[in-house]
């Protein structure tokens, strides 16, 4: 029987983990991962989406662009699928919640990759939707007290990046799980010249945020590793980066939101 969890408290153990300056590694499968690793054919283009078999109009910005084939990246879902399987202490997992993805495909990702490995899940979501106010305000500072590697998109503009000690940037571009896997090899020789210790990476690089987690902290696990997503965008001065999610909508545009308030269950 899976213990029951909470939203708030689970976001309070990073915090605190920040705090104590403890080494960690928080990676996310969200739905867009979900679905790479049920197999199934994913297209994020700049006005229309395939999820989960079913199209969707709307708007999607250059660095949201991404697309999965069965067919032909199969390799792409293997690799996830080590990331989405690997142990190791202080390696957490974020997963689609039942809330946002249905009973069906929560349950799936315990019946094919997550079995007895409960201690180290959390939610995909827990830095957002209504945790969003205490990352800006709570752990945000935080991360001022750490030297800072960030892998972001090439079009995010850190002139007003919100933390002061940003020692090195990586960029990528659309696709980039794809496209620029090759940023893997990159940052292990970057770590491997100068040697950071203490540092904190942050991701906002889609399903290639998995991977880099996954091989730095298994190889460098005395800094601590967190796909971030998009939480920061609204600071990294790109037109449309404000109002490109619900939960950010209602914070920075105080624009109410079913995600700006949800708290998301196990």
């Amino acid at each position: 029987m899976l213990e029951v969890k909470s939203f708030r408290e689970d976001f309070f153990t990073f915090m605190d983990m920040l705090k104590r300056k403890e080494p960690f590694a928080f990676t996310r499968f969200s739905d867009g991962e979900l679905r790479i690793l049920q197999n199934k054919k994913l297209i994020i283009d700049n006005k229309v989406a395939l999820v989960n078999g079913s199209w969707h109009q709307g708007t999607w910005g250059d660095e949201e662009l991404k697309s999965f084939d069965p067919q032909t990246d199969s390799s792409t879902r293997e690799y996830l699928a080590r990331c989405f399987e690997h142990k190791q202490h202080n390696y957490f997992k974020g997963i689609c919640c039942k809330c946002c993805v249905g009973e069906q495909d929560w349950k799936w990702q315990f019946d094919h990759h997550l079995s007895h490995d409960e201690s180290h899940l959390t939610w995909a979501n827990l830095l957002i939707n209504a945790n969003y106010p205490m990352f800006v305000e709570q752990m945000v500072p935080l991360m001022k007290r750490y030297p800072v590697v960030y892998v972001c998109n090439k079009a995010a503009n850190l002139a007003k990046f919100p933390l002061p000690n940003l020692k090195k940037d990586f960029r990528v571009g659309s696709n980039c799980h794809i496209a620029d896997v090759g940023l893997v090899d990159e940052m292990r020789q970057w770590m491997t010249e100068n040697k950071p210790k203490g540092h904190l990476f942050l991701f906002s690089a889609a399903s290639l945020s998995n991977f880099l987690i996954y091989e730095l902290y298994k190889e460098f696990p005395e800094n601590t590793y967190m796909d971030i997503g998009s939480t920061l965008n609204p600071m990294l001065d790109m037109t449309g980066w404000v109002g490109s999610r619900g939960y950010l909508r209602t914070y920075w545009m105080k624009q109410p939101d079913p995600y700006g308030t949800r708290e998301c269950v196990w």
